[in-house]
């Protein structure tokens, strides 16, 4: 499973590179079925969208939703770059979604294991596992990247 997951981070991370080329926070995001195939793929797109739910897991769940007529997700593994926030939790909780693995954490935001942990809150009627820290310093490193290049830009 480990190579497997590692693999999947690695779409993300591609993802994550066109959305910073647009401007967007470098978040990505792919659904992948039980046989493996990548059934639905997002970026954040909050700024193109002029949205602000338009995060990777939204635009990804959108996506399979939309072309599946059907929002339940049941046996699908969503994988991302950054730990999910509480919007991106509650959808996937919402959604049935099977599994989640995530890159690196968010200690401002996050709703998988840093701040929260929805997907195992037993008072919702929905839980799922997951599993943090997949290729967790190339995920940061792109963030961090992104926002010390922001951060520039204003000084100038």
């Amino acid at each position: 499973m480990a190579a497997r997951d590692e693999h999947y981070i690695g779409r993300c991370l591609h993802l994550a590179d066109l959305a910073a080329q647009r401007g967007e926070v470098p978040v990505g995001a792919v659904i992948v079925d039980a046989g493996g195939d990548v059934v639905a793929q997002g970026m954040n797109l909050r700024e193109t969208a002029f949205d602000a739910t338009a995060h990777a897991e939204i635009v990804a769940i959108r996506a399979i939703s939309a072309l599946r007529r059907r929002w339940h997700l049941n046996g699908l593994t969503l994988y991302v770059t950054l730990e999910p926030c509480i919007m991106c939790a509650g959808a996937l909780v919402q959604s049935r979604i099977a599994r989640v693995v995530y890159g690196c954490a968010d200690a401002k935001g996050g709703a998988m294991g840093s701040l929260y942990d929805v997907a195992g809150d037993t008072r919702l009627n929905h839980r799922f596992p997951y599993t943090a820290g997949v290729r967790a310093d190339e995920c940061a490193a792109r963030l961090q990247r992104f926002f010390a290049a922001r951060r520039n830009a204003k000084r100038a």
